[in-house]
């Protein structure tokens, strides 16, 4: 079984990935949370902000067939 933290590193690819890297170890150090952590949790947040992106249009697209 896959720990919840490979699959919020799923998410982290190119500038993604540089924005966790950077952003984890300050986060990290003020929350009780490892830099694993904080960077699976931002790897989950862009990748609901992203599924939500794609919804939101497929919803739009689909209205706008409709007439």
């Amino acid at each position: 079984m896959p720990k919840p933290e490979h699959l919020g590193h799923a998410a982290l690819v190119g500038w993604r990935k540089r924005l966790a890297d950077v952003t984890a170890p300050p986060v990290a150090n003020r929350a009780p949370a490892s830099e694993d952590q904080v960077r699976a949790i931002i790897g989950g947040v862009l990748f609901a902000a992203s599924l939500y992106y794609v919804v939101s249009t497929l919803v739009r697209i689909a209205r706008t067939a409709r007439g």
